[in-house]
């Protein structure tokens, strides 16, 4: 229970500094908004999604991907706030309570869920604005839809981890940044969130159908009814949300123990 309540007070003391920053959160909100409007209004008419180029098509097929980059892309702010955290010594002071060691970096990353919660609410009313509609290829219901943004949530708390042991190996904000932003290129862009994987050399078709970031959207295309479901065999592909769940949840357990054992051996 200690290591529960201190992850609580973390968090809350987290969250109470976002809102006196408020530019924290209005960044965090317009760059999705960004890269929805230009992904549908630039590359909308150009993307063939199961043989049509029609641009409605492409828009309903391109959220799940812009919902699945946004939540990701939290990563990089953790990082850089954990290393703004130990470059101004607030990391060894909490280091000197007594505390659950844990709970820092948990406190963290779930105060960074509630804020990626905050952007995809917002990021979602601006998709329905601009004429994304669940049901457009294949039926849905409200429940579904939840489960599609639950996984979403979980997907972007497994990324703040690796965030989270970013963030404690580097030095400064500024690398942390950096460092969180370079991998995420990659993994979001070889995969299926923008453009049919099907289209890709055939050697690149299966790092995207493995890719995790993959599978998320792909189960997030089948729970939403989105166009664009890749017809692929490959095994993340047919079960997307057993392999989202999986993905997720092994990405947690893997770099929560490293995260840990990092903040543990840290020396500011």
């Amino acid at each position: 229970m200690s290591t529960v309540n201190d992850s609580l007070v973390i968090a809350r003391r987290n969250l109470i500094r976002m809102t006196r920053i408020p530019e924290m959160i209005l960044f965090g909100l317009i760059q999705p908004v960004m890269f929805v409007i230009l992904f549908t209004y630039v590359f909308g008419g150009s993307m063939s999604i199961g043989g049509s180029t029609d641009p409605d098509v492409y828009k309903n097929f391109l959220m799940a991907g812009i919902f699945a980059q946004t939540v990701t892309f939290a990563t990089a702010g953790a990082g850089a706030g954990i290393a703004d955290d130990m470059h101004k010594g607030l990391i060894d002071r909490f280091r000197s309570l007594p505390m659950a060691r844990g709970a820092v970096l948990t406190g963290r990353t779930l105060a960074d869920l509630v804020q990626t919660a905050l952007t995809l609410f917002v990021l979602a009313i601006v998709a329905l604005i601009i004429g994304w509609r669940p049901g457009y290829a294949a039926p849905t219901n409200f429940g579904k839809i939840m489960a599609g943004f639950a996984l979403l949530l979980l997907l972007g708390y497994a990324f703040t981890w690796i965030g989270a042991l970013i963030g404690l190996s580097v030095r400064t904000p500024e690398a942390a940044t950096s460092g969180g932003l370079i991998w995420l290129f990659p993994v979001t862009f070889i995969s299926n969130a923008f453009v049919d994987s099907s289209q890709m050399p055939s050697w690149l078709q299966p790092i995207a159908e493995w890719n995790p970031f993959s599978a998320t959207v792909q189960a997030c295309r089948k729970l939403f009814g989105d166009p664009g479901v890749s017809p692929s065999d490959a095994w993340p592909m047919q079960n997307p949300v057993w392999a989202s769940l999986i993905y997720s949840i092994l990405i947690v357990a893997i770099f929560r123990t490293l995260s840990v054992r990092k903040y543990r051996r840290a020396d500011g």
